[in-house]
């Protein structure tokens, strides 16, 4: 039985951080693992009480966002990334931490099921919400957690007075599984049956994936080539 129950550990790990070094791409966005050198913009980003409230978070200081950030990129039962502008982030002279705009995560809640997450997506940037993004990005997460994690089951914990999160949530057909008046907000949830599955893979034929560490090395020595012209 131990043996059995650490060979179960090891097999989520290694779905968990299937990620890694995974780029995804959209029509709007870019997808990447969320690395230390994203840890400045997106500490900026949690000091904003807005977000704060949104997302439920205490602010941290920036030592405890790194300790955040390894922990998300570490731990078991997680996978986040950091959505990306894809037209700034194109430009090879424009930083990747200046083409960020948000994340997006994966959590597995239940030990027992590992094909039940919770998903959770924030639009950090003011100027970039209401275009779209978090709908794109949202059926992109669901499409990676479905072919690459096995995920069967989504929810979301979403504040009540988030009205239009809520909004786009049931336009992916989640529906309403409880409401805590306490903690002010509402847990909406998707089955993927085969019906969700084919719309998903259908909708899903733009996004590419590719190794993020190509990319992120590609853009880095065209900037250099252009630095030493």
């Amino acid at each position: 039985m131990p043996m059995r129950l650490r060979l179960v550990s090891y097999q989520v790990t290694l779905i968990m951080r299937i990620n890694e070094d995974t780029l995804l791409e959209g029509k709007s966005v870019v997808l990447v693992p969320y690395n230390a050198d994203h840890v400045p913009r997106y500490h900026q980003w949690m000091g904003c009480p807005e977000l704060q409230q949104l997302t439920a978070s205490e602010p941290l200081t920036l030592e405890q966002e790194y300790d955040m950030q390894r922990s998300w990129r570490e731990d078991d039962d997680k996978c986040t990334f950091i959505i990306l502008d894809k037209q700034r982030w194109a430009d090879p002279a424009v930083q990747e931490e200046q083409c960020m705009v948000g994340d997006v995560n994966i959590f597995l809640t239940d030990p027992s099921d590992s094909s039940l997450a919770e998903l959770e997506i924030m639009i950090a940037e003011p100027s970039y919400r209401g275009k779209g993004l978090g709908k794109e990005v949202t059926r992109m997460m669901i499409c990676y957690g479905v072919t690459k994690l096995g995920i069967r089951k989504f929810e979301a914990k979403i504040g009540l007075d988030n009205k239009v999160s809520i909004a786009m949530f049931k336009r992916f057909h989640f529906h309403e599984l409880s409401v805590s008046e306490v903690f002010r907000e509402v847990t909406l949830g998707m089955t993927v049956d085969q019906a969700v599955r084919t719309r998903l893979l259908g909708d899903m034929a733009f996004m590419q994936e590719r190794e993020y560490r190509k990319d992120r090395d590609s853009r880095q020595e065209v900037t250099s080539s252009h630095a030493t012209l």
